[in-house]
C-alpha cells in the first residue's frame, strides 16, 4: 500500500465523519453570534460542509496524480534508520524510569504509616499531606528520567549540545503523559490504600488506574509523539490519518469502558450521595450517578471530532481545560477536606473558663458548623466559577478584575466582615452576663434584680443586634434602608396606637425594673392579689398566691405595689390579757418571750431575729381584754415564721405564769312566766 492509498483511505474516512464534525465546528465557529437567526447560520454549516466535501475529494485526486508510485516501504526503512537514536533515547528513559519506581516504593511505605498515624480526627489531613508528598516523589522519579533522556540526547547521541526534534517530541511527550500516570497513581494508590484518596476498593481502584493509563498512554504518546513523528518523517497525510485512528480508537475505548461499568457506578454514586452531610454535594451525586457514562462519551466525542478536524487549536485547548478542570476539583475537594478535619476538634476551654463562662465553650463550637458551611458554600462557587474558565465559558480572572467583580467582592467580604462582627459582640456579652449571673464567681450569688435585669439586658442586645445586623447587611448589598426605617417608624406609631395597653405594659415595666420596685422571689400585693413573685418580664408579673393560684398581671393594671420583703419587716402582734390582770406583771413576759425567740432552735429563725423589739403598750381596751401591741424587727419575708413563733412562746410564757387570756363568756337565761315564777331547769353534772 502507497502513501496516496494512505490518503485517499483518510479522506474517505474523514467524509463519512463530515456530518459529526459539522455540528462542532459550527457551534465553535458561531458561539459568540447571536442565538436568534438559526435559519442562517443552518445555511452557513451546510454550505462551509459542501466546501469542504468539495476541497477533500479535490486533495482525492492531487493525491492520486502526485504519489503515484511512491513507496510507503522504502520511507519506512529510511525513517528506521535516521531514527534509530531515537529508540536508544526511548529505551533508556523507559528503563530509568522502571528502575526509579522501586528506589521510590520505601518513600511510600513511610508517608502511608505516616498518615495513618496520630489523632484519628486529623486522620484525613494527615493522609492528604502523605498523598501530596508521595506525589511530589512519584513525579520526581518521571522528571530524573525525563532529565536522564535528555542528557543522553544532549551529550551522547548525535552532535553535542542539540536535540533532534523526533528526540524533543518523545521527551514532552514522555513527561506529559507519565506525569498525568504517576496523579492517576496517587488519586487510585493502587499499591497503598493508606494514601487513596477515593473511597474504594484496592481491587476497583486498579482496574480504573488500569483503563485511565491506558487512555492516557494512547492519547499522550500518540497524538505529543507519533503524530508528529509521522507528519514529519512520513507525511502530513500519514499524520492525520495517525489523528485519526487515535481519538476514534481512544473514542470507542471509553465509550465501551464507560457502558460496561454505568450501573455498577451509578450504585456506588447514589451510596456516596445517601451519606452527603451537605445539600450540593448529594445533589451533585445523585445526578452523577445516572449521568456520568453520558458525560464521558460525550466529553470523548467532542474530543476525538475537535482533534480530528482541528488539530492544531484543539488538542491544547482540551488539554489544559480538562487539566484545570482536574486540578481545581481535587484542589477544591482537598480544601473542603482539610477544614472539616481541622474543625472536627472541639474547642476546650480551661476548667478555670469553663467556671467563670459555663456557656461559652458551647457557644463556641456551635458557630462552627456554621463558619464551614459558609466556608463550603465559597470553596463551591469559586471551584465552579473556576470550571466556567477552564472551558472558556467565564472569563473568571477577568471579572475579579473588573469594576462588578470588586464590587461584588467587597461585598462579600464586608458582609463577612459585619456577621463576625456582630457574632462577637453577642458572645462577648452574653459570656459577660453568664459570669455576672454565675453564683460560683465574682461577688457570688446575683440578687433576684440582677438576674431580672440581667436577663431582660441579654434579650434586648439580640434584638438590637439583629436588627442593626440585618439593616446594615442590607445597606451593604446595595438596598436602600431609608424606606425601611421610615415604614418601621411608620409601623411602629401604628401599632403604638393599636396596641396602647401594650406599650403601657412595656413601659411601666420598664420602669418598675429600673426603681428596683420587684424582684423574682418577693412577696407582694399587686392588683389585689398576695402572692409570691414566680417570673418577671418586661410588661407583667406572675404571683402564686398562698392558695397556689397563678396570676398573671399585666403592668398597665398595676397602680400600686406593696413589697412585703424589701430591706427588713415586722411582726405586729396585739395580745389580750384579761382585765383584772395586772399589767406591770405581764410587760415582762413579753421580754422573756422576746429572748426566747432569738434563741430559738429553729437556726433560719433565730437569725431572722433582729435586735429591735418595741413593747408599745395597750393599743385598746376590747369588750373582755387589754390588748396590748408588740413590734419585733425581722428579716424581709420572716415576719410571718417569726410571729407563729413568738405566739407560741406567749402562749407558754402566760400558762407559766397564770395569766389569763380572755375568752368569750356567756350567760344562759331560762325564762320566766308572767308571775316571775322561774321554770325548773334541770342541770346534770356528768364527771
Amino acid at each position: 500500500m502507497n502513501v496516496a492509498h494512505l490518503h485517499i483511505a483518510y479522506l474517505m474516512t474523514r467524509i463519512v465523519l463530515g456530518a459529526l464534525a459539522l455540528f462542532p465546528l459550527a457551534a465553535l465557529a458561531e458561539a459568540g453570534e447571536d442565538a436568534a437567526e438559526p435559519a442562517r447560520r443552518v445555511a452557513e454549516m451546510t454550505q462551509t460542509f459542501a466546501h469542504n466535501l468539495a476541497e477533500q475529494l479535490r486533495q482525492i485526486g492531487t493525491a492520486l496524480n502526485e504519489l503515484e508510485g511512491e513507496q510507503l516501504g522504502t520511507q519506512l526503512w529510511l525513517a528506521t534508520i535516521e531514527l534509530s537514536d531515537l529508540l536508544i533515547i526511548i529505551g533508556v528513559t523507559v528503563a530509568l524510569l522502571f528502575a526509579l519506581r522501586p528506589v521510590a516504593r520505601p518513600f511510600f511505605i513511610k508517608a502511608e504509616k505516616w498518615a495513618q498515624q496520630g489523632d484519628e480526627r486529623l486522620h484525613t489531613l494527615r493522609r492528604a499531606i502523605g498523598v501530596s508528598s508521595a506525589a511530589l516523589a512519584d513525579l520526581a522519579t518521571v522528571l530524573i528520567a525525563w532529565l536522564g533522556g535528555y542528557a543522553l540526547a544532549l551529550f551522547l547521541l548525535g552532535e553535542t549540545g542539540s536535540i533532534e526534534m523526533r528526540q524533543s517530541l518523545f521527551l514532552n511527550a514522555f513527561l506529559i503523559t507519565e506525569g498525568v500516570k504517576a496523579i492517576l497513581r496517587i488519586l487510585f494508590a493502587v499499591r497503598n490504600s493508606g494514601l487513596r484518596l477515593l473511597p474504594i476498593e484496592t481491587d476497583y481502584a486498579s482496574y480504573w488506574n488500569s483503563r485511565l493509563a491506558r487512555m492516557a498512554g494512547l492519547i499522550g504518546y500518540g497524538l505529543l509523539f507519533l503524530v508528529p513523528l509521522f507528519s514529519r518523517t512520513i507525511s502530513d497525510l500519514v499524520g492525520q490519518l495517525a489523528t485519526l485512528i487515535i481519538m476514534a480508537t481512544a473514542f470507542f475505548y471509553a465509550m465501551t469502558v464507560a457502558l460496561r461499568n454505568r450501573n455498577d457506578m451509578r450504585k456506588r454514586l447514589e451510596a456516596s450521595a445517601a451519606k452527603a452531610k451537605v445539600m450540593f454535594t448529594r445533589v451533585t451525586l445523585s445526578t452523577l450517578a445516572w449521568t456520568w457514562h453520558w458525560l464521558v462519551i460525550a466529553y470523548f466525542g467532542a474530543l476525538a471530532v475537535v482533534t480530528v478536524t482541528q488539530p492544531e487549536s484543539a488538542l491544547p485547548y482540551m488539554a489544559q481545560a480538562t487539566a484545570q478542570s482536574l486540578i481545581v476539583v481535587v484542589l477544591g475537594a482537598l480544601i473542603a477536606v482539610a477544614l472539616t478535619q481541622a474543625t472536627s476538634r472541639r474547642i476546650h476551654l480551661s476548667a478555670e473558663k469553663r467556671q467563670h463562662f459555663p456557656l461559652l465553650e458551647g457557644r463556641l463550637n456551635s458557630y462552627i458548623p456554621i463558619a464551614l458551611k459558609a466556608v463550603r458554600a465559597l470553596i463551591i462557587v469559586t471551584v465552579l466559577a473556576l470550571l466556567l474558565d477552564a472551558w472558556g465559558l467565564l472569563d473568571f480572572f477577568a471579572w475579579i478584575s473588573s469594576e462588578a467583580g470588586l464590587n461584588i467582592i467587597g461585598i462579600v467580604v464586608s458582609v463577612g466582615l459585619v456577621l463576625i462582627a456582630a457574632i462577637a459582640a453577642w458572645i462577648v456579652a452574653a459570656s459577660w452576663i453568664e459570669h455576672r449571673l454565675n453564683p460560683e464567681v465574682g461577688k457570688g450569688k446575683p440578687t433576684a434584680r440582677e438576674q431580672t435585669l440581667l436577663t431582660l439586658f441579654r434579650n434586648a442586645l439580640a434584638v438590637v443586634l439583629v436588627t442593626l445586623t440585618t439593616m446594615i447587611v442590607l445597606a451593604e448589598i446595595g438596598i436602600n434602608i431609608g424606606p425601611l426605617i421610615a415604614g418601621a417608624g411608620v409601623l411602629g406609631l401604628a401599632i403604638g396606637f393599636g396596641a396602647q395597653k401594650m406599650v403601657q405594659d412595656i413601659i411601666t415595666g420598664v420602669f418598675i425594673q429600673l426603681e428596683h420596685s420587684i424582684d423574682v422571689g418577693d412577696i407582694i400585693t399587686a392588683a389585689g392579689v398576695t402572692g409570691t413573685v414566680e417570673k418577671l418580664t418586661v410588661r407583667s408579673v406572675n404571683i402564686r398566691d398562698l392558695a397556689g393560684t397563678f396570676h398573671f398581671i399585666p403592668f398597665s393594671s398595676v397602680d400600686s405595689i406593696a413589697n412585703f420583703t424589701r430591706h427588713f419587716a415586722y411582726h405586729v402582734g396585739n395580745y389580750g390579757v384579761a382585765y383584772r390582770e395586772d399589767l406591770d406583771e405581764v410587760k415582762p413576759h413579753f421580754e422573756a418571750a422576746y429572748r426566747e425567740l432569738k434563741n430559738h432552735p429553729d437556726q433560719e429563725i433565730a437569725d431572722a431575729v433582729y435586735d429591735e423589739f418595741w413593747l408599745d403598750g395597750v393599743s385598746s381596751l376590747g369588750d373582755s381584754s387589754v390588748n396590748i401591741r408588740i413590734r419585733i424587727k425581722t428579716a424581709p419575708g420572716m415576719q410571718w415564721a417569726v410571729g407563729r413563733a413568738y405566739n407560741e412562746l406567749v402562749k407558754k410564757e402566760f400558762d407559766k405564769a397564770g395569766i389569763e387570756i380572755p375568752f368569750p363568756h356567756r350567760t344562759l337565761y331560762f325564762g320566766q312566766d308572767k308571775y316571775g315564777r322561774a321554770p325548773a331547769a334541770r342541770i346534770e353534772n356528768v364527771g
